[in-house]
């Protein structure tokens, strides 16, 4: 049977570090004593008011369909998220409520992109924006960040990769896997160049509300930028809500319009309940993001005390999120072969951080969505398996 050439445009190459993370989890379901450290999925259960809403709002019989672009009320909370967080002024026209920020990414890429365009990405990157970026025809351009440089953005670099079939500057901020937070100076470099030659911004910021000692600002909310921005974000990691699939994409509103059309056909709205849910999140539990947050921070802490002294690793503090990395170069090991032989030798899954780009080439990323106890025995087994090296 014949499939349409797209199908090869939609699998990306990092996907082949996944399978250490299936391969783990299977175990761990065969009652094996292993400690998964290689996925972004918070061990926190969603907060209570949260569920409750959700609950009720089932209860109630909020089973029917909803507005395409989502509830008013929530679309509401959205943009008033948005202008708390240091965007720009925004209404509800400007939000469009889709399945999680990966849904809004995917939607700005066939709104705004076309068969021989090219969309620079900042790598590390999370590892689905290339086949996001070329199920739409066009072409990512990684612009890789230096290890030496903490992984910032080189502007410099940025602007060299500019031709004129340029359509687009995307990133995450904060970065996963790095966990870098873009600064207001980096910001307004990429800002400057985005005006000069008249370019989307596509920033995910699904990681804002976990920043640790720098604040996470918008470029939307910069000058002059609110009218070429797509801001996307959603509440899996901020409020423990993964498996809720419940995301948004804010932007000027002829691409919300644009984007309303393209999930009339691919999504049909999302769930009242969950829209509901979603609601409690933004609202009257939003303080569980601050406590979220400086958990977060407390593990991150453990993880590098716990790796301090580690033989053959240098650990790469994060700024953010769920995720440090560390360096294996000194092993003499690919990255790739580093995660497997820690697996394998002491049953602790990482994440091959060279999925996220050149970049990030013999590094390993480390998810601390584990518990204290967890956390202190995967850093024991991680330096036991260096000592043996």
């Amino acid at each position: 049977m014949h499939y349409s050439p797209r199908v090869d445009r939609i699998a990306g190459e990092g996907a082949a570090a996944w399978r250490i993370h299936v391969e783990a989890m299977e175990a761990r379901a065969r009652g094996e004593d292993i400690l998964v450290m290689s996925i972004g999925d918070p061990d926190f259960a969603t907060p209570p008011a949260i569920i409750d809403t959700a609950v009720q709002a089932l209860r109630s019989g909020d089973t029917h369909y909803t507005g395409i672009a989502g509830r008013p009320e929530l679309r509401n909370a959205i943009a008033q998220e948005v202008m708390r967080c240091g965007g720009p002024e925004v209404a509800a026209e400007n939000v469009i409520v889709l399945a999680g920020a990966q849904n809004g990414l995917f939607s700005a890429s066939l709104c705004l992109f076309s068969q021989g365009d090219e969309v620079v990405a900042l790598d590390p990157m999370y590892v689905t924006y290339e086949a996001t970026v070329q199920v739409s025809g066009a072409k990512l351009v990684p612009v890789p960040a230096r290890p030496d440089s903490g992984f910032r953005p080189d502007l410099g670099a940025i602007e060299g990769a500019i031709t004129e079939r340029t359509r687009a500057i995307m990133f995450a901020n904060p970065c996963n896997p790095s966990g870098v937070v873009m600064t207001p100076e980096e910001l307004n470099g990429i800002a400057g160049i985005a005006k000069r030659h008249d370019l989307w911004v596509i920033s995910d910021e699904v990681y804002g509300a976990l920043t640790f000692e720098q604040d996470h600002c918008m470029i939307a909310g910069l000058p002059d930028m609110a009218e070429r921005c797509v801001t996307v974000s959603s509440l899996s990691k901020s409020q423990a809500m993964t498996g809720w699939r419940i995301g948004w994409m804010v932007g000027p509103k002829e691409l919300i319009v644009h984007a309303h059309h393209l999930s009339l056909s691919m999504l049909y709205g999302l769930p009242g309940f969950i829209q509901e849910a979603a609601v409690t999140a933004l609202g009257d539990a939003r303080g569980e993001m601050d406590r979220m947050r400086d958990i977060y921070r407390a593990r991150r802490d453990r993880v590098i005390a716990g790796l301090r002294g580690a033989n053959k690793i240098t650990v790469v503090p994060s700024q953010s999120g769920m995720f440090l990395l560390l360096d294996v170069r000194e092993t003499g090991m690919s990255s790739l072969d580093f995660a497997w032989a820690l697996y394998r030798a002491e049953g602790v899954s990482l994440l091959d951080a060279g999925a996220f780009g050149m970049s990030t080439a013999g590094h390993v990323r480390l998810s601390y969505t584990l518990g204290d106890a967890a956390l202190d025995e995967g850093c024991r087994r991680i330096c036991r398996f260096l000592s043996a090296l």
